[in-house]
């Protein structure tokens, strides 16, 4: 019996630092005739389950439980995994047991996952695990980002934050494959020539650098064209600043915090700047398109996927240190 059998999961029992995650044995249960039963083979590390861990989502709307979150601990940690079904509920008739499938959701970071299967979606080309649950996700963010939120134009100048992290240097790649050219910011020296490998045209450190100012030199005053941010508060000021007449700020995540409250007029006074803060869900229908792209642009060395490192599920508290203390260099993953 289903019952009887067992599973890992790294669970928290308050919010705080990476040692509050514990691994935990508990029973696998029935699956309800709507979900599907994941043996996962990787779960990658993404901030959002670091802000989750912090319990930085608790106050805000979006990730209440609509999208799967509580605040009713113990919380099992993780978003997002990649794995292979095993059982399957009596409604669900797009899967099948043996389907390899990227996993969304909540408690992802253990060696099953029990979810609704429509948070599930099935891998259909001929792609590694690791590789899939590293960078199918994330590039189709990428790929949402750079050719829907705001579809680069041939030539024009854009502005990608945190460029060294999965999700920044897939922006990089996706970015010139528009043909766009790139500034890519990073927060330390060392990691100035993966952003480079990444396809940046240039590369500043905020760390040593006047971005706006730079951004001015680099654009001979006008400005980019767009900015893509997932880092929130602390490049907000900055990133209005780097926009030229009319520029878009695509802004996709908070790793430094949420950005407070802010009078709308400044998008005037700046340039009749465009705001968004978005995610995939709006462009979810252009996943078939983006596939086939995705496995041209793999076959012909178009596209890469960079993975820092593989952690086994116990060392879920070193992954989460190296990604929140800035130390990583593309995509985090986790081994049960």
């Amino acid at each position: 019996m289903r019952d009887q059998e067992k599973m890992q999961v790294v669970r928290i029992y308050e919010y705080g630092g990476p040692e509050k995650m514990q691994l935990e044995w508990l029973d696998i249960p029935e699956i309800g005739k709507d979900e599907a039963l994941v043996k996962v083979k990787f779960a990658s590390v993404n901030f959002l389950d670091i802000q989750m861990r912090r319990g930085d989502l608790v106050k805000q709307k979006f990730y209440g439980k609509e999208a799967g979150f509580n605040n009713n601990m113990p919380i099992t940690i993780g978003s997002q995994c990649m794995g292979v079904v095993e059982a399957v509920g009596e409604n669900v008739d797009h899967l099948k047991p043996g389907d390899r499938v990227i996993c969304g959701g909540v408690g992802t970071y253990a060696t099953h996952v029990i979810s609704s299967a429509k948070r599930m979606i099935p891998i259909n080309i001929d792609i590694p695990d690791q590789q899939a649950a590293a960078g199918l996700t994330q590039g189709f963010l990428a790929y949402a980002f750079t050719h829907k939120a705001y579809p680069i134009q041939e030539g024009e100048w854009c502005l990608i934050q945190a460029a060294a992290g999965g999700l920044g240097s897939l922006i990089c790649q996706m970015a010139k494959l528009r043909g766009g050219k790139v500034i890519g910011v990073t927060s330390k020296e060392e990691k100035a020539k993966f952003v480079l490998e990444a396809g940046a045209d240039i590369v500043l450190i905020s760390s040593q650098e006047n971005i706006p100012e730079r951004v001015s030199e680099i654009t001979n005053g006008e400005g980019v064209r767009v900015v893509y941010d997932g880092v929130g508060k602390d490049t907000f000021e900055s990133n209005l600043n780097s926009l030229g007449l009319g520029g878009y700020l695509v802004m996709y995540g908070q790793s430094s915090g949420y950005v407070p409250p802010f009078d709308l007029m400044k998008l005037q006074e700046k340039g009749s700047l465009f705001l968004t803060r978005t995610n995939g869900l709006p462009y979810m229908k252009y996943w078939p398109e983006y596939m086939d792209n995705f496995q041209k642009w793999v076959a012909n060395d178009s596209f890469s996927i960079k993975i820092d490192h593989v952690y086994p599920l116990k060392d879920v508290s070193k992954a989460h240190s190296k990604m929140e203390d800035r130390n990583s260099v593309g995509r985090i993953l986790l081994m049960p």
